[in-house]
């Protein structure tokens, strides 16, 4: 699809004019802009014989018409303008990675350098990226215009050795989000994106290569691995969503599988654990079941308990209300669920009523479990879950 070849290529264009230019605002604009004539264009004239070039080419002509506009010294006009020529070395690079160091800038804030590695590097549109930080749109379009403003005199280039780790940190939170986003869209119709979750493996493997020692950076590349491999069975004939214990487990990707629980079997134990290995070998223990039955529920309690003191928050005590319930039975799981309710940053959303509606199912309780289910749906931003938990109240009532 030109929509999928487009969100592959625009990180790889911006970072090209970046690299030249060094105007992270300007060059982002025009690359926009030259990514909506694409869209327009293609579908009637064809693919190019080059479609990065192409696009290279209607961006820096972009980048000529606004300089001209604001009075731009000639010199720049005509270095810009070379840009138009025939491919030079630069544009046969990828410089993907640079640039998602340059969106997690340490002059940026936390939530800026999210936003901003979204919308240029995961190609997610500002109301996507709203919906997945639940603030307006409006909001989200000012945080990314202030973010690109902060970044116009930032070199483009690795950083430094010893910046390396913290910003390391960032990135790697980054592409956990963009692959959640795309193996469970937040928002729209469709109930996983492709493109996203094959991006952000792509980088992280990018990242592997450059710090094959980091465990952490192994521990999301295996868990991106170990969760991409359920994808195909996460929908069904109809497009509906299957939770996990009801999925088809012959059509998991055991090439996957076997990659990722290899990766976190080297990786886990050899120096100090975070969150990401922890993550990796909860899906690891998911992944080698052979039936949902066969699930070592007591082996993913015992890591969610060590997740808890690594990385404390309200999503990891949600799952291990699960786990929680798997083994002492679904009222000591909704006892866990019990102590998020005053947490905003999840109860105002629909997860925790979809778990709790699971749980008041497992324990009997169909009109707590409908009731639950109801509430979920309409707070869910994503239609095929709105469907999924529409379903199960439908099912139950």
């Amino acid at each position: 699809m030109i929509e999928d070849l487009l969100r592959e290529l625009a990180p790889q264009v911006l970072g090209i004019l970046v690299r030249k230019y060094d105007r992270f605002d300007a060059c982002e604009d025009a690359v926009q802009e030259a990514l909506l004539a694409a869209s327009q264009q293609w579908p009637e004239t064809g693919l190019p014989d080059s479609p990065r070039s192409w696009l290279v080419t209607v961006a820096s002509r972009r980048l000529v018409d606004e300089w001209r506009s604001q009075g731009a010294r000639s010199r720049r006009e005509e270095a810009v303008a070379a840009l138009e020529l025939e491919p030079g070395p630069t544009e046969q690079r990828d410089d993907t990675l640079t640039l998602l160091f340059l969106c997690c800038h340490p002059e940026l804030s936390m939530p800026s350098q999210l936003a901003l590695t979204l919308r240029a590097v995961g190609g997610l549109s500002t109301a996507e990226i709203a919906a997945a930080f639940l603030v307006p749109e409006a909001t989200m379009a000012q945080r990314i215009s202030r973010a690109k403003k902060s970044l116009r005199d930032a070199r483009f280039e690795l950083p430094p050795p010893a910046e390396l780790p913290e910003r390391l940190q960032v990135v790697l939170h980054v592409l956990y989000l963009v692959f959640n986003e795309g193996y469970a869209a937040s928002s729209g119709e469709r109930a996983q994106r492709a493109d996203l979750t094959a991006e952000a493996i792509r980088l992280v493997r990018l990242i592997h290569v450059q710090v094959p020692a980091d465990g952490e950076v192994a521990g999301l590349l295996a868990l991106m691995l170990l969760t991409e491999a359920r994808r195909a069975a996460r929908t069904d004939a109809d497009g509906l969503l299957v939770p996990l214990g009801e999925q088809d487990r012959s059509r998991w990707d055991p090439r996957l599988i076997e990659e990722g629980v290899g990766l976190i079997s080297r990786t886990l134990g050899r120096g100090p654990v975070g969150p990401y290995q922890l993550q990796a070998a909860i899906a690891a223990v998911h992944d080698e079941a052979a039936t949902a039955e066969d699930t070592d529920w007591p082996q993913i309690l015992a890591l969610y308990d060590v997740l808890t003191r690594v990385s404390p928050g309200p999503v990891v005590t949600l799952n291990r209300a699960v786990a929680v319930a798997m083994v002492h039975g679904p009222l000591a799981g909704l006892a866990e669920l019990g102590t998020l309710d005053g947490d905003e940053r999840i109860a105002r959303g629909h997860r925790l009523d979809a778990v709790r509606a699971h749980l008041l199912e497992m324990s009997g309780d169909r009109a707590g479990a409908v009731a639950a289910y109801r509430r979920a749906a309409k707070r869910a931003a994503s239609i095929p879950e709105q469907h999924y938990l529409a379903l199960q109240a439908a099912r139950l009532s």
